[in-house]
């Protein structure tokens, strides 16, 4: 397989993510219109599949890490393709619950195994620097998905968000099945015994590289979760903004995501890792702050708004892969396992987040602001701290 091969696939694994999250989010306020459900009933449906795609990963983990990557990207897929299909002719809300839940256990495979192949074929700083290009393939995806989701919502029908989802989980089926070859060299035949697993989950959790790259990751994350599920409640409702406007912006998120995935590759080779994520802080500290100032002041400028969270992709496009490199990079022989535990971290706080986020609208800027402003200062304060004291001496 060659190398573009691999960043080509990897894009595409990780680009399932938002594919599956941004493509309907400028419908949401649609889909609650249409369902005759709540604003927090409609979040339900982006919630039950990021708590289900980070849960299902602690078992895609160590499956992967005995049976390989190959047949667990082929049993993920092919899962999503049928959760896909069942979305679209969900019946009524809680149908499309049940579904959007067992398509993210299924996206659970996929982007775990993406995740643990980098660790399989590149040692820690190039595998950040990997990761890094595989995910500015993931922001393309970004970019187009909430402006192609936007204009089927609006001339086909939310339904036909979900029908796209299950032709791209075909297409990418076939492209695993007749492309890819296996990963891994050495396969770990005892994975998925009780005793080994508790030692090998154990040994994880108390490693402090793992701790500090996750605790990065997990809140950039939850911050993007804040900011996408928030925005187009906040920029329609409180704002004024069109549901066309809401999927500019999101695209906007998507190409300046792409940008900070750039900005990544060119640091990391004159600062190295830690450094590197340190000046993500920054700019992450520097959108809290400005948000909060707008907010204080009564600033009703939607624009103003779009333009500092915008710093925060940037951010996100720089954390993120140097976070997901690192958190695995101490694990070369459980590298399916630490992703998975990545995952799920992640996933889990962006599910409690979201719970609290849904629960507070109200019709103003201040659940956004101030639930994007906390992250971001949680993340800022992360990189400047466990990154530096605890980050891997390979990645300096």
């Amino acid at each position: 397989m060659s190398p573009l091969f691999i960043i080509g696939l990897l894009a595409l694994l990780l680009g399932f993510q938002p594919l599956t999250t941004d493509l309907y989010l400028p419908a949401m306020p649609l889909l609650a219109q249409q369902l005759d459900a709540s604003v927090s009933q409609t979040q339900t449906t982006f919630y039950a599949l990021i708590l289900a795609f980070g849960c299902s990963q602690l078992a895609w983990g160590p499956a992967s890490d005995r049976w390989g990557r190959r047949p667990i990207l082929l049993a993920g897929i092919g899962l999503y393709v049928l959760a896909a299909l069942g979305c679209v002719f969900a019946p009524d809300m809680d149908a499309l619950i049940a579904f959007r839940a067992l398509q993210g256990a299924a996206m659970g495979a996929v982007v775990m195994a993406a995740r643990a192949i980098v660790r399989d074929l590149y040692q820690p700083v190039q595998g950040a620097q990997v990761m890094s290009k595989a995910l500015s393939g993931l922001g393309v995806l970004a970019c187009c998905s909430p402006l192609i989701g936007s204009w089927l919502a609006i001339h086909v029908g939310w339904r036909s968000t979900m029908a796209v989802l299950a032709v791209v989980g075909i297409a990418t089926w076939l492209l695993v099945w007749l492309r890819f070859q296996e990963s891994m060299q050495h396969f770990n035949p005892h994975a998925l015994q009780p005793q080994r697993l508790w030692h090998n989950w154990s040994a994880i959790v108390r490693n402090r590289t793992f701790l500090a790259y996750t605790a990065t990751t997990t809140c950039s994350y939850a911050g993007l979760v804040v900011f996408l599920t928030g925005s187009p409640f906040t920029f329609i409702d409180a704002l004024g903004w069109t549901a066309t406007d809401v999927g500019w912006l999101l695209a906007a998120n998507g190409v300046i995501y792409i940008g900070g995935t750039m900005l990544c590759r060119k640091l990391l080779p004159r600062m190295g890792v830690r450094n590197t994520v340190a000046v993500a802080g920054a700019l992450a500290m520097l959108c809290a702050v400005l948000l909060i100032a707008l907010a204080l002041a009564d600033v009703r400028n939607g624009m103003a708004y779009a333009c500092v969270c915008l710093l925060f992709p940037i951010a996100h496009g720089i954390q993120q892969p140097c976070g997901q490199s690192g958190a695995v990079s101490t694990f070369p022989k459980a590298a399916g396992m630490a992703s998975a535990l990545n995952g799920c971290i992640m996933m889990l706080f962006a599910f409690a987040t979201g719970q609290i986020l849904g629960r507070s609208f109200n019709g103003t800027v201040y659940p956004l602001v101030f639930g994007l402003g906390f992250w971001c200062l949680a993340a800022a304060l992360a990189s400047w701290t466990l990154v530096r004291r605890h980050g891997a001496p390979s990645a300096h």
